[in-house]
């Protein structure tokens, strides 16, 4: 096989049950022009024969196995190997648009400036079923404006120029549930970065997730990679370069204190809530919002909490748990008084000429 235009770099590790499909979106590419880089971290259930029945029908996959690790480092161990001049990312649980690889490819090869591209995505859950388009910023002072607060990538939809990755040193291993939000912010600094306004992916959602097993640890991490951000852009030098953990301790000494970690924990657990419930996933959102109102919250905006509780009122309806959810409710209305005001802004909007 002549040396590939693109190399595409899927981690697995114990994803059998969506595994199948997720190698499928990517042989069933149009473009195809590419080598298909499969790292196994260490699976225990059915992965590894899954891809290696693929890899002996398909030769452009290239399968291998290394020790369990963690997941950043697994991403660099894949794009070691790349032998094409640019690194698509694919997740082994989400679905690439047939013409994923054409659209980014033609789009970057008219676009020298261009360092990473991604796209937009249609999340599903998984049985497969739609949850609706999710789109992202196309123009680059929007992505840059969006980078200091939160992520405008979906990492498995990105296509980077495999120069630009190595100029960056690639993943940091440290930040290990927020590696793809380190590794964007380092290449958004030097480099032009943008995404399709076309959706090229499925994202699935399912309780399962690395994104939403570690949730708390991802806030922490993304609050780590920001302030990273922040000191670069002040004195050049990079405060948590070579750094192995990253610990509630160690962004207090950022200047990420405690009152910032709890609030960011509270505010992204009612994201992933929200997803999680939109996904139909009631249990796993419950069983989050239970824990999140069980931890430490003396710093927590009290809007937070009452929001939180409401959304356990809800979870609680969907699952026929009435009294509970009544009992929950007036916890939340305790809380915090003028969320009465909500049902009221609607009441009145309705009935408004």
């Amino acid at each position: 096989m002549n040396q590939p235009l693109v190399s595409v770099v899927m981690p697995v590790c114990n994803v059998e049950r969506f595994l199948a499909e997720s190698i499928e979106s990517i042989l069933g590419q149009t473009f195809r022009d590419f080598e298909f880089i499969i790292i196994d971290f260490g699976s225990t259930d059915n992965s590894t024969s899954i891809v290696s029945s693929y890899a002996a029908r398909d030769n452009r996959i290239k399968f291998h196995k290394i020790p369990n690790c963690v997941l950043p480092a697994a991403r660099n161990a894949g794009c070691s190997l790349a032998q094409g001049k640019y690194i698509a990312i694919m997740d082994a649980d989400d679905v690439s648009l047939t013409n994923r690889l054409a659209l980014q490819v033609d789009f970057i090869e008219r676009r020298s400036e261009i360092a990473l591209l991604g796209g937009a995505t249609e999340w599903i859950d998984a049985t497969g079923r739609s949850l609706g388009a999710h789109h992202v910023p196309s123009e680059y002072y929007e992505i840059q404006s969006a980078l200091a607060t939160r992520c405008p990538f979906w990492h498995p939809t990105i296509l980077i120029r495999k120069d630009i990755f190595l100029i960056v040193g690639g993943y940091r291993a440290a930040f290990i549930f927020a590696h793809d939000y380190d590794l964007e912010l380092r290449i958004a600094e030097r480099f032009e970065c943008t995404n399709l306004k076309q959706v090229v992916l499925k994202y699935r959602i399912h309780p399962f997730q690395v994104t939403f097993h570690s949730q708390r640890q991802q806030t922490l991490y993304k609050l780590a990679a920001q302030a990273s951000a922040i000191r670069r852009g002040h004195s050049k030098l990079d405060p948590l370069e070579g750094a192995r953990k990253i610990t509630p301790r160690l962004l207090a000494e950022l200047g990420v204190g405690e009152p910032a970690q709890q609030n960011a924990l509270a505010s992204d657990c009612r994201n992933w809530i929200r997803s999680m419930s939109a996904a139909r996933e009631y249990s796993a959102a419950l069983d989050a919002a239970r824990q999140m109102l069980g931890s430490r919250l003396n710093y927590v905006e009290r809007w937070q909490i009452a929001d939180l509780r409401l959304a356990v009122a809800r979870l609680y309806w969907k699952q026929g748990r009435f009294v509970r959810s009544a009992v929950t409710a007036g916890h939340a209305l305790i809380t915090r008084p003028l969320i009465l005001a909500r049902p009221l802004k609607l009441f009145l909007r309705w009935f408004r000429f």
